[in-house]
């Protein structure tokens, strides 16, 4: 049987502002993390899925570059004035790779599950449509007015279901279909399908795949990553560099001008390379040695970032993410105070993590030991992981 050729068209183009904070929702952050990230990550690493296009709105460009840094993405797609308009936009551009198969998922809803995935693109060998959805089991009431202030009705819950997404079609027809009905508002892409006279099923979804649009659904979020994440663990990195002839050292990623320069096969970043290590032993993955052996001439001279990043992907291949990291450096000079909070925010950059989640600190050892006479630079680090319990 020939393999249908899937894409993912992420839809991250409204403004979320009924979740509140100062970024649109799907940019917030999540386990230290942008909620789009967690969306993004799960298509990406999706084995059916051949490519993940993202929609956004127009103002987000550097958002959108900030939070998906370091991802293999086609360039975004800019949404329009609605849901409905943003995602027929979407479709439109994929016209000329034309798949054979598209899931449309919101970009607000994070922990949407591979088996969820799986479950839509199966049900498409048989339909045209197909939605993850949740069987109603509450017993739902029709109020007379929006404020709730009466009862008019009970409406009978029999075959009703909550629609999710992912919601996958044949991709030509929910083309045509959008197309067709985009005058015609819906608040799902399913709709218009049922309007075009589409064979749509339905899915089992899962309970945790919510879609954040009021600031408690990120607290909720929260909850129901950390319990994902439930194996929580710890590691320590300890690196020491000595100092030789030159101008610069580098330290956590940043430039900074000194009287000496420290001496290394790479960039020779004792912050960076304290993390990797960190990072590494929580995971029980090495050291960063084994990681970048020091003889390895691709390795001279190269920027200490890539080391760390290395580390974090490491965790996340394993599903898991980098929940807090805290970096001392130990020096006589120079001065690194002035530096701390450059320091942390390029940290949190590489490791996309929000910027509380990195602690940047300095120490010395009262003139005494190599770092006492200026002889090099030591640092020591740990790293808080999560991952599936």
């Amino acid at each position: 049987m020939t393999m249908l050729n899937a894409f993912a068209l992420i839809v991250a183009a409204g403004r979320g502002s009924r979740a509140g904070g100062p970024l649109p929702k799907q940019f917030q952050c999540l386990g230290g993390r942008p909620v789009l990230r967690h969306t993004v990550e799960t298509f990406t690493a999706h084995p059916r899925i051949r490519c993940t296009f993202v929609v956004i709105h127009p103002d987000d460009l550097d958002h959108y570059s900030l939070a998906l840094e370091g991802l293999a993405l086609p360039p975004p797609i800019l949404g329009g004035a609605s849901r409905q308009d943003s995602v027929r936009l979407g479709l439109e551009a994929l016209a000329e790779p034309a798949p054979d198969l598209v899931l449309i998922h919101d970009g607000a809803r994070p922990l949407v599950q591979a088996a969820e995935i799986d479950a839509v693109l199966d049900a498409l060998a048989e339909a045209d449509g197909a939605i993850a959805a949740l069987r109603v089991h509450d017993t739902l009431k029709r109020v007379a007015d929006e404020n709730g202030n009466q009862i008019k009705d009970t409406v009978d819950r029999k075959g009703l279901w909550r629609a999710l997404t992912p919601q996958g079609f044949r991709y030509g027809a929910i083309l045509n279909a959008h197309r067709q009905f985009k005058d015609h508002p819906a608040t799902d892409d399913a709709a218009l399908a049922e309007l075009g006279g589409l064979h749509v099923a339905v899915v089992q979804g899962h309970t945790d795949n919510i879609k954040i649009t009021m600031s408690e659904d990120l607290v909720l979020a929260e909850r129901l990553l950390a319990s994902r994440l439930a194996d929580v663990r710890v590691g320590t990195g300890f690196d020491v560099h000595r100092l030789g002839p030159g101008d610069h050292v580098w330290l956590c990623g940043i430039k900074v001008p000194h009287s000496a320069a420290l001496i290394g096969h790479s960039d020779a970043d004792v912050g960076l390379h304290a993390l990797t290590d960190a990072i590494l032993g929580a995971l029980g993955d090495g050291d960063i040695g084994q990681h970048f052996p020091p003889g390895d001439p691709r390795w001279r001279g190269a920027d200490s970032s890539q080391f760390l990043r290395h580390a974090v992907e490491r965790v996340q291949a394993r599903g898991g993410l980098v929940a807090h990291l805290d970096v001392t450096l130990i020096c006589e000079a120079p001065k690194i105070s002035p530096l701390r909070d450059q320091m942390g925010a390029r940290i949190a950059e590489i490791v996309q993590i929000s910027r509380d989640r990195v602690s940047v600190k300095a120490t010395t050892t009262e003139k005494l030991g190599f770092t006492g006479r200026h002889e090099g630079i030591a640092a020591q680090a740990a790293a808080t992981i999560r991952l599936p319990g």
